[in-house]
């Protein structure tokens, strides 16, 4: 059968139908940069220390001492989780005694934040920390918070992959689209945390499950060149705009349930595109729905005023598609052979590692120098850059050097933070932002490159797979930025290790660049560096070069 781009190469790559596809799915992302990176504000912890009652009846010097000091990061801070026994306050207090003159406060005994505490509503107004006290020893709860989310994610990922090859791109799109919105809005009037928890696992499964749909959606109904600007500039840029959103909404919207509310109403804008945005043509027919395909492709042309051929496909073609059709194709087809075996194992590594640095650069912004909704901000923007980088690299170079170019970059930059002297915060921030430019641009490439590797009939099984090994990686994010309350440049070694690390694997997947998409396994292209029996088929470009030379000589 002919290539699909071959076949409908008459509509030609950009006219109406291309740009209003591009744009719409590429809108559609937007709120996921709202949702996906919410709990840097949803759940972030602002400073605070025990409550002392106005009951306790201390004096103002004794209620100013009541807080032990404490060494972090080689500066006093007063303590966010102890204070000193009020009772033994209070009888100095009432013999007139001063702190630190007539008392030695070291030999104080310290209890637990018995009536609470006192934060700091400077930054953040009201957090889900904030409102159930999950600090001190609750303060494994924040974390698990948004591991939980991208436990969601993983989940969906999973599901997500398997319904689009089987029911269509375009239903599981919009459904998983109606479950980040519908529960983000219950989400809103969460009664305790394990509500709040329950129902951000849900959105999760929503979250990374419609991106991941309409990317596969752009990428099959859009011709070549176009599938490349629609993964960079479209589907990541759209991305980013909704991340750069975030702290500018956070920033003028500090309750956290309002905050929600409003990073939610924008995804039912999407509704009314169910009857806009098509079917993948080349999934239907992958499916044998051969009259349907045509269809969507005939209407394709109308609306850019060309006029289709009678025959888009012989019936030869048709035959052939039909045959193929009635093979369902499980996950377990993506282990089948020893070639796409390593192509899956190697993709589901470059993903997760890909994945812990990313998030785990996003999630820490907090906690870095400076106004957190400004460090988010530059965060944020810093990938437009890295999405037009990646753009340029993908257009004019091999698919394997500029990813693993790329992560090589991002990885030796977080190397570099742990010799910078404290005092240089700004230096710091810059190279955090120089790591995230790396690490976002071969996030980007790497969507298009595994896309590429997989053939159409478990296309988006593959990329979903992927994913999933992604969600394994954010999953953990969280804890490598919890680790930096014991080392503030421990997270910055092992995400940039990781990051150096999986650049070198990188090198032994195929090349792709210049290729055509396979529509089989048998089509893949072989993972460098492992030697194949004879016999074992090859790809259909060096079919089709095989078949020039034979008619050459001819």
């Amino acid at each position: 059968m002919r290539d699909y781009d071959e076949a409908t190469s008459f509509m030609g790559e950009w006219g109406p139908f291309q740009l209003t596809t591009f744009f719409l799915l590429s809108a559609s992302i937007i709120p996921n940069g709202f949702t996906g990176l919410s709990a840097v504000f949803l759940a972030a912890t602002p400073e605070h220390r025990c409550r002392v009652p106005d009951s306790a009846n201390l004096s103002l010097a004794w209620r100013n001492f009541s807080i032990p000091w404490e060494e972090k990061d080689g500066a006093l801070i007063q303590s966010r989780c102890w204070r000193y026994k009020l009772e033994t306050l209070r009888n100095y207090s009432d013999l007139g005694l001063l702190p630190g003159l007539q008392v030695n406060l070291s030999e104080i005994k310290k209890e637990k934040c018995l009536d609470g505490w006192e934060y700091d509503r400077d930054t953040y107004h009201s957090t889900i920390i904030t409102e159930w006290d999950l600090i001190c020893e609750n303060d494994w709860k924040g974390p698990l918070t948004t591991s939980l989310f991208f436990l969601g994610v993983l989940i969906g990922s999973f599901v997500s992959g398997q319904m689009s090859d089987r029911f269509g791109r375009k239903k599981v799109l919009f459904a998983t689209m109606a479950v980040q919105t519908g529960f983000s809005i219950v989400q809103v009037f969460s009664i305790n945390w394990e509500m709040f928890t329950v129902l951000f696992l849900i959105v999760g499964m929503g979250q990374i499950s419609n991106y991941v749909a309409a990317f596969i959606l752009g990428a099959e109904i859009l011709g070549k060149s176009v599938r490349i600007i629609f993964s960079t500039l479209g589907v990541c840029i759209f991305y980013a705009i909704g991340y750069m959103l975030l702290p500018l909404i956070a920033f003028f919207i500090r309750d956290w349930r309002m905050l929600l509310l409003a990073l939610t109403v924008p995804g039912l804008f999407c509704i009314p595109l169910w009857w806009v945005i098509p079917e993948s043509p080349r999934w239907l027919l992958s499916q044998g729905r051969i009259t349907e395909a045509e269809d969507i492709i005939r209407s394709a042309a109308k609306k850019n005023c060309i006029t289709a051929p009678e025959i888009i496909f012989s019936v030869s073609e048709l035959q052939e598609v039909k045959d193929q059709s009635h093979k369902p194709y499980t996950f377990f087809d993506l282990i089948k052979t020893r070639n796409i075996r390593f192509v899956t194992f190697l993709s589901i590594l470059l993903w997760m590692i890909i994945s812990v640095g990313y998030f785990g650069l996003s999630l820490n912004t907090p906690n870095l120098h400076g106004d957190p909704y400004l460090n988010c901000f530059l965060s944020a923007i810093i990938e437009v850059p890295a999405y037009i980088i990646a753009w340029v690299l993908l257009r004019r170079f091999s698919r394997r050097y500029s990813t693993s170019s790329t992560l090589f970059l991002g990885g030796v930059v977080l190397l570099f933070i742990q010799l910078v002297p404290q005092e240089l915060n700004i230096l710091s921030i810059v190279l955090v932002m120089l790591g995230k430019f790396g690490i976002t641009s071969a996030f980007s490439m790497v969507y298009v490159y595994t896309a590429e590797l997989y053939p159409t009939v478990v296309r988006n099984m593959g990329v979903g797979t992927s994913s999933m090994a992604s969600r394994l990686g954010s999953i953990l994010s969280p804890y490598f930025v919890y680790l930096g309350a014991y080392d503030r440049h421990l997270p910055f070694i092992l995400m940039g290790s990781l990051t150096v690390l999986v650049g070198i694997f990188t090198l032994f997947l195929p090349e792709t660049n210049g290729m055509p998409l396979p529509d089989t396994i048998e089509e893949m292209l072989r993972v460098k560096g492992f030697r194949y029996k004879k016999g074992i088929p090859v790809s259909r470009q060096q079919n089709r070069n095989m078949k020039v030379l034979s008619n050459t000589a001819l």
